[in-house]
């Protein structure tokens, strides 16, 4: 299936957003400088007619087959999702493990029907969702007994299907992306507002099953927050949840399928909870002479009620990397949003503990109340740079950058030492440059993102992207914090996930997976083994 605009079918995003060479080569300058390796040559993409794919293992029976292709545009643009290593490989033109076939179901009959015929023929299946896992989550592996694996696309369940205004709901299926969503939510002056930076191209279904962090810095920090029901067929049936307010009736299923990564089921569909679009905003860009004082005052205000939409925290080399203007070493971008009421109050109350920290706001707060986009300069720009940091990824693999990223949540007690030993760890495996940010912060702690820059040979770029990974996230564990915040834990994470969690809650996540999908087509080697 193709679609009007192309997408880059090697990297992230658009094809016409990836930059030409004259613009690559002023970046291979200016982030060689920064890696101390002199000025960075750019190379060249592949040519699509230049990809050589596998022959397709499996073919569908003819009932099924209007309903996917194995055409070699489908294959290659199935085979990868976008963290570091599959937009290298990507690039480097190997797209070996392409799936043999694509499906793009129209119904809810269309997805059982195709379950059932992978679960006879030892079949496996793996959500697509929007591609847009950078943890390994939609590679399509087969299981060990499997003839061969398809990718399942939920692109063709797209659409807004109910809508409650009394009880602030929406029930979307599962493929609707991220601006299909704001755009039929809002006729009725309703929004979702959960912004992933995958936002553009990642699906409802994949944020449900990857638990998704968005917009909201604190109180609504991941989809959970909004989810109301959900309804998931599985090999073994239909899996829907009630929708209710909140429930004491036992374990909540919906947690069952919320972070389970395409394992059990098929998410096709939600109600989640919405809200009215916001009117009132107040926005400030505070600076701090040291980053941990920034951290401090971040501790103050997500301990203090007021709930700022934005709390996001910058280094000075995250700053540098994303064009931030500032004075100190840190600063705080806060911003407030209702859609009832004027926030004044809010930002004075935060920027008063933000001083007692020693933060400076000499422009002071940004308020708006006519419903418009607005924020302090800074957090401004920064918003820009965070919706084009994937595609500027894209094109540092192009100059042969190892350019990745690794986030964790931990105590606040916790995070001095664990951040001074992800640092030191991550440098020693070779690190050129490593930049930290709070993208969420909680009462009880904060959610650290790392991004790193480094340089290699050619030919040696996954060897030294897997050695400062391993040394940061051997550091982050030992320092007690979670393997992963919001990227989910896919491949990429699975061995240390397989240490975070109990034992006997593996027993039971196995026990569930053997009754849900009993032939065990579905994301063979996601969270655990069979």
């Amino acid at each position: 299936m193709s679609e009007q605009r192309a997408h880059n079918f090697w990297g992230w995003g658009y094809a016409d957003r990836f930059p030409d060479l004259d613009t690559r080569r002023g970046l291979g300058e200016q982030v060689g400088a920064l890696l101390g390796a002199g000025p960075l040559v750019p190379r060249d993409p592949p040519a699509r007619d230049a990809i050589t794919l596998p022959a397709p293992r499996i073919a569908p029976p003819s009932p099924l087959a209007h309903l996917g292709s194995a055409a070699p545009h489908d294959r290659i643009t199935h085979t990868h999702g976008r963290g570091y290593r599959d937009i290298l490989r990507g690039f480097r033109g190997d797209f070996a493990s392409a799936p043999d076939w694509v499906a793009y179901p129209a119904t809810e009959q269309d997805i059982e029907a195709l379950l059932a015929w992978c679960s006879q023929a030892r079949i496996t299946v793996v959500p697509f969702g929007g591609g847009t896992s950078v943890v390994g989550g939609v590679e399509p592996r087969r299981g060990p007994s499997s003839e061969g694996v398809i990718s399942l696309d939920l692109r063709r369940l797209d659409r807004v299907l109910d809508v409650d205004p009394l009880s602030r709901a929406a029930r979307i299926q599962a493929g609707a992306r991220g601006p299909a969503i704001e755009a039929q939510l809002a006729p009725h002056g309703l929004t979702l507002r959960h912004y992933p930076q995958s936002f553009e191209f990642s699906t409802l279904g994949g944020w449900i099953a990857t638990r998704a962090g968005g917009h909201f810095a604190t109180l609504h920090t991941h989809i959970d927050d909004f989810v109301s029901s959900i309804r998931m067929l599985t090999p073994a049936g239909v899996y829907a949840t009630p929708r209710l307010p909140a429930s004491g009736a036992g374990p909540s299923p919906d947690r069952l399928a919320l972070g389970s990564e395409g394992i059990l089921g098929v998410i096709t569909e939600a109600w989640l909870r919405v809200q009215a679009r916001p009117r009132y905003r107040a926005s400030a860009s505070v600076s701090f002479p040291a980053f941990a004082e920034g951290a401090a005052a971040a501790r103050a205000i997500a301990q203090a009620g007021l709930y700022p939409a934005n709390c996001r925290l910058i280094d000075r080399t995250e700053m540098l990397l994303n064009g931030v203007p500032s004075d100190g070493d840190a600063v705080l971008l806060l911003g407030f949003e209702s859609s009832d009421h004027p926030l004044g109050p809010w930002i004075d109350r935060a920027l008063a503990l933000a001083a007692e920290h020693g933060g400076r706001c000499p422009e002071g707060p940004r308020l708006r109340d006519d419903g418009a986009r607005g924020a302090a300069a800074a957090a401004s720009t920064y918003r820009e740079s965070f919706f084009q940091a994937p595609y500027l990824q894209t094109a540092l693999v192009s100059l042969g950058v190892i350019a990745d990223t690794f986030e964790t949540a931990c105590t606040w007690d916790r995070f001095e030492a664990l951040h001074a030993a992800v640092q030191a760890a991550a440098r020693e495996a070779g690190a050129g440059a490593l930049a930290c940010r709070f993208t969420h912060v909680y009462p009880d702690g904060p959610a650290p993102y790392y991004t790193f820059l480094a340089a290699a040979p050619p030919g040696e770029e996954i060897e030294r992207w897997t050695a400062i990974r391993n040394a940061a996230t051997d550091a982050l564990a030992a320092a007690g914090g979670t393997i992963t915040h919001h990227h989910a834990v896919g491949r990429l994470h699975r061995p240390w996930y397989d240490r975070e969690r109990p034992d006997p809650f593996a027993l039971a996540l196995r026990a569930a997976k053997r009754a849900l999908d009993p032939q065990g087509i579905l994301n063979p080697g996601v969270l655990i083994d069979v």
